[in-house]
């Protein structure tokens, strides 16, 4: 019975031996290796565990590289991985700029993974450029009209600048920012209709290509739409502004041509109050007078007969005036 447990005991501790050496060392992976003619040791591979790197993201990319005949080696492609790098594209890149005879270093490739542009895609569009369409762009020409321009540039990836060098939105932006001055600076906007190859010229011209991460080779004008007359709706609301504050101008002149109206009319009706009172003062002075005899009897009543006969001649002169404004009856 012992010897049977004994049997046992060593046969499971083989298996588990067998079961993490086949973890540490993958043999499929080992021997496809050496197959393909890549000295990769079995405790480089062990290492790769203990380091927690996953060996098929390394053998794999290192049988590929080699194949092409890349010289890379295991511990660039390990470190590049282990700093967060996507070994496979960058193995890829490297392989298709080996092809179009472009050179490319792992270290410059590898730096374009890290940073975070797609490195495959940047050697396959220095190879075959990329057609970047412009948003549509509006300008306004020297005699208001306003233009819609859409262009095409034709970028090629200059792998170089990758590193540190702007993006596409600082071209698509540059070549708006070039449309909007070449438009602005023309007289009229039919120069710009009829040859709207000076667009492109003038921009090429301008190096907006410079301290970005592609080359433009040819800035091609799309379509140009004429658009709205910039010039006169903005001589329409000048005018209208203009006339809106005449018009309040004018409004102010009135209020205060209404105020000195009712200062003038509050200023007669003050100087006939003062009319009035000092007509009230006549009784007392011609009482006082009559008192004191400055003045007589006789005196007094030739006043009133003066003031009577007055009143007199404005009646029968007020009588006359309504009847010549009285129309006579058709007869």
């Amino acid at each position: 019975m012992e010897p049977l447990l004994i049997s046992g005991f060593f046969l499971v501790l083989a298996v588990i031996v067998v079961m993490l050496f086949l973890y540490f060392v993958p043999l499929g992976l080992w021997i496809s290796a050496l197959a393909a003619n890549v000295q990769v040791g079995i405790f480089t591979l062990i290492g790769m565990r203990m380091r927690r790197v996953i060996p098929q993201r390394i053998i794999l990319p290192l049988i590929k590289a080699n194949k092409a005949g890349l010289t890379v080696n295991s511990n660039q492609l390990e470190a590049h991985y282990l700093a967060g790098g996507n070994v496979d594209k960058v193995i890829d890149a490297l392989i298709a700029a080996h092809r179009a005879q472009i050179p490319l270093p792992f270290e410059r490739s590898a730096a374009i993974d890290l940073a975070g542009r797609d490195v495959l895609e940047a050697v396959q569009m220095s190879v075959n450029p990329k057609v970047i369409e412009t948003p549509i762009v509006s300008a306004v020409a020297k005699n208001g009209i306003e233009l819609k321009i859409k262009a095409r540039v034709t970028v090629r990836a200059n792998i170089d600048r990758l590193v540190g060098g702007a993006g596409e939105p600082t071209i698509i932006a540059r070549v708006g920012e070039g449309i909007v001055t070449t438009v602005g600076s023309s007289a009229n906007h039919t120069d710009v209709l009829s040859n709207p190859d000076d667009i492109s010229k003038t921009v090429l011209d301008k190096g907006l290509d410079a301290g970005t991460a592609f080359e433009i080779l040819s800035i091609d004008i799309a379509d140009v739409d004429v658009g709205r007359n910039i010039g006169a709706q903005l001589q329409t609301d000048q005018a209208e502004a203009d006339k809106r504050i005449a018009q309040a101008k004018a409004e102010e002149r009135r209020a205060m041509a209404v105020a000195k109206e009712q200062e003038m009319k509050a200023y007669t009706q003050e100087m006939q109050a003062r009319v009035v009172e000092a007509q009230s003062e006549v009784p007392h002075a011609l009482a006082t007078a009559l008192r004191e005899g400055k003045m007589g009897v006789m005196d007094y009543y030739n006043l009133n007969n003066i003031n009577a006969d007055t009143k007199m001649r404005e009646t029968i002169g007020k009588t006359g005036t309504e009847e010549a404004t009285i129309t006579p009856p058709v007869k």
